[in-house]
């Protein structure tokens, strides 16, 4: 049998659990900022590092995109997008697969706050590399 290789678990595993914390916390009816906030509390808490809505370098050939933010990047190696609206669209996906692509990074979580219950999305750039 093939064993699994979860990318990282545990620290996923934090990120999700403060996340069912903010949810608990604030219910399903705030805006991304006060979640957003909340999560930067419990991240302080757990002494977890992290960078707050942070500018991610995005280039087509040799121009420079610019306006691209995540809203955390974990640890140096997730990066997690919270949202706060009916469902999760197609269009989130992709955005956090082009933020993935332009970090060369392994990992994206996006969490829609606005559920009943949440569902972390975790998206996976197949191409790019573990720090």
């Amino acid at each position: 049998m093939k064993e699994e290789k979860i990318i990282y678990k545990d620290l996923s595993y934090e990120i999700v659990g403060i996340c069912f914390k903010a949810h608990k916390l604030l219910g399903r009816f705030c805006r991304e900022k006060q979640y957003c906030d909340v999560v930067e509390d419990l991240l302080i808490k757990q002494n977890i590092i992290y960078e707050r809505e942070k500018v991610l370098d995005i280039f087509l050939g040799e121009t420079k995109l610019g306006g691209n933010r995540v809203d955390f990047l974990i640890e140096h190696k997730i990066l997690f997008d919270a949202k706060a609206k009916p469902y999760i669209t197609k269009e989130d996906y992709m955005q956090m697969q082009r933020y993935l692509v332009a970090t060369n990074m392994k990992l994206g979580i996006i969490v829609n706050f606005r559920e009943p219950s949440l569902f972390p999305k975790r998206v996976i750039n197949s191409q790019g590399k573990e720090f």
